[in-house]
């Protein structure tokens, strides 16, 4: 008995620890983030692994990468730019690009 509560205890830890990677998967999928991009390989724009390798230690990544999101870009890892998402709000914009400097 007391083996099975600490494996249901254990079970639950690890679904409510990765609750906010699916959240934010979920909200990368709902703004099409996910047609171009995927978290561990190349698809037309880099990886988040990539990126988050990129921005280590850059206090302003955050920012920078909000931005980027909401007004597009071009010319850093690539020769494809990255579109304009204007129906991303900063709210949202700011939530992805932390979910995206924290996947490994």
């Amino acid at each position: 008995m007391k083996k099975s509560l600490i494996t249901l205890a254990l079970g639950a830890s690890a679904l409510l620890s990765a609750a906010p990677a699916f959240a934010d998967l979920a909200l990368a999928t709902s703004k099409n983030c996910m047609a171009c991009h995927a978290v561990d390989k190349k698809l037309v724009g880099p990886a988040y692994k990539d990126v988050a390798a990129k921005y280590k230690g850059d206090k302003t990544a955050v920012d920078k990468l909000a931005t980027k999101i909401i007004k597009g870009g071009s010319g850093v890892w690539g020769a494809v730019p990255m579109p304009a998402n204007a129906q991303v709000n900063e709210a949202d914009a700011k939530k992805l690009a932390t979910w995206i400097l924290a996947t490994k």
